[in-house]
């Protein structure tokens, strides 16, 4: 099993938010209200919701799903996404997989013109303008998760081990890390704006195709929902929602049955092959079980329909 490197953080979840983090950073106070690993256990949801003030959301393990505003994204390890005021967003934990959380969540106040009068007063011009760079950016970013290109979350290990170690300078160290933590995120999005011009998948649509693509390729052979599940890199649970989700409510079963039943009509229709080949030849173990699953589907023997049906054959 590889190592989880923020396994440790669930020793004491509230180490960090036990402290009182307020931060000036140029002319903004940064009030740190959450700063924690928490876990969505599997299926967990948390309905829409939202907050006064910024969250910032990592994946460091697991997978699941977001939802911000109206737009579903897929969530897996190494990304993140940020909520800003009032940002309506839902949360949802892989079915089969648990999906764990940084969090990050932070009141930002902008005190310009709040220092008796001098904008500039007590602040560091160049680190003004960076923190005012990034305020600026945080307001616009835009509501998609994005991959950790720069390495924040590990700023919030750096962050729990200053609390627990408890050595000279820890607390000045919390501190840069929770800036650290929003430079880092507004560069990664600089970059994932740019990639968010390139078009995406429905991956649900595209994943149902694949599989209906494999079954139609393979359902002469022993074919099972667990070789469509492999193909696809899938739980077969996964696998089977998607079906019954995007065919009708049919399971696997169901559909590779009724794939091989459509075989068998149109050979029955078309050829005089015995009903033993046509059976083997669908992917059915015989032509006595053919015989009893064609029956209960259509009501009557193969050999009755396949008279029928040339019966009602143009001349």
């Amino acid at each position: 099993m590889v190592n989880f490197p923020y396994e440790v953080m669930r020793e004491r979840q509230d180490a960090l938010e036990r402290l009182e983090l307020r931060i000036r950073w140029g002319q903004y106070d940064i009030h740190v209200l959450r700063f924690h690993l928490t876990q969505f256990p599997p299926g967990r949801t948390v309905g829409f919701h939202k907050h006064a003030e910024y969250e910032f959301h990592f994946i460091p393990q697991g997978k699941g799903k977001v939802i911000l505003v109206d737009q579903e994204y897929p969530l897996r390890a190494g990304m993140f996404y940020l909520t800003g005021p009032d940002v309506m967003h839902y949360q949802e934990a892989d079915p089969v997989e648990a999906m764990d959380e940084l969090c990050l969540h932070v009141d930002i106040i902008d005190r310009t013109g709040q220092d008796g009068g001098d904008a500039s007063h007590s602040y560091d011009d160049w680190e003004a303008a960076e923190a005012h760079d990034c305020m600026e950016k945080l307001r616009t970013l835009p509501l998609f998760p994005a991959s950790d290109l720069h390495q924040a979350m590990p700023r919030f290990l750096e962050a729990y081990q200053a609390c627990s170690d408890n050595i000279v300078g820890s607390y000045t160290t919390i501190k840069q890390t929770v800036i650290q933590i929003l430079l880092r995120a507004v560069r990664a999005y600089d970059t994932a704006n740019e990639q968010k011009q390139f078009p995406t998948r429905d991956m649900k649509a595209y994943r149902y195709r694949l599989a209906m693509e494999y079954i139609h390729a393979n359902f002469d052979g022993s074919i099972t929902l667990e070789d469509v599940a492999d193909k696809l890199n899938l739980s077969t649970r996964h696998i089977q929602r998607l079906f019954k989700e995007l065919h009708n409510g049919h399971t696997f079963s169901r559909i590779l049955e009724d794939i091989r039943l459509a075989v068998v009509c149109r050979e029955l229709h078309d050829t005089e092959q015995s009903i033993e080949q046509i059976a083997k030849l669908a992917g059915f173990a015989g032509g006595n079980y053919l015989h009893a699953v064609f029956r209960k589907k259509f009501g009557v023997t193969p050999s009755v329909y396949r008279k029928s049906s040339r019966e009602r054959k143009p001349q």
